[in-house]
């Protein structure tokens, strides 16, 4: 049995909305891509036909992919957990103790990572040391350049 993937209900709705997207839009784009350029002819020399047949391997493997996921996640909406430790969903408001300044990241699935605009996966290095934390703790994380030292100051 393949191991349950967190999601946050917004990127659960993502993931759902792309895999229509390509069932409804894309693949049958793409098919008939191939029959036209099936039309034209000797299929050994013509590109356009290959180059179909390429996209469209790609949009069955991104199908697969995407259902793989969907079928094996896990949505938790950040309303229901717990603020009282640092779960999956929450918003946490750290300070940077070296750089004496204030960080906001939430805590998502790997699919749903994005630390410029604060959203970190769960499998990261920061998130993996807030894990089960609370108001007040001093963290440490060892990160590439070294090692980060931050304060929860605040679980939403």
């Amino acid at each position: 049995m393949a191991e349950k993937m967190l999601i946050t209900p917004e990127g659960y709705r993502k993931l759902l909305e792309e895999m229509e997207d390509l069932q409804k839009n894309q693949r049958p784009a793409i098919i008939k891509e191939i029959e036209e350029a099936r039309a034209k002819g000797d299929l050994s020399e013509n590109a356009e036909y290959h180059a179909a047949k390429e996209k469209h391997a790609l949009i069955e493997n991104r199908i697969s992919e995407l259902s793989k996921k969907i079928n094996n996640a896990q949505v938790v909406d950040p309303e229901t957990v717990p603020k009282d430790r640092v779960n999956f969903g929450c918003k946490v408001i750290l300070y940077d103790i070296e750089k004496e300044e204030e960080i906001e990241y939430m805590i998502v699935g790997e699919d749903e990572s994005d630390p410029e605009n604060g959203k970190i996966s769960i499998n990261s290095p920061i998130a993996r040391s807030l894990l089960g934390k609370q108001e007040g703790d001093e963290v440490e994380v060892k990160v590439p350049a070294g090692v980060r030292r931050f304060e929860i100051e605040e679980i939403k």
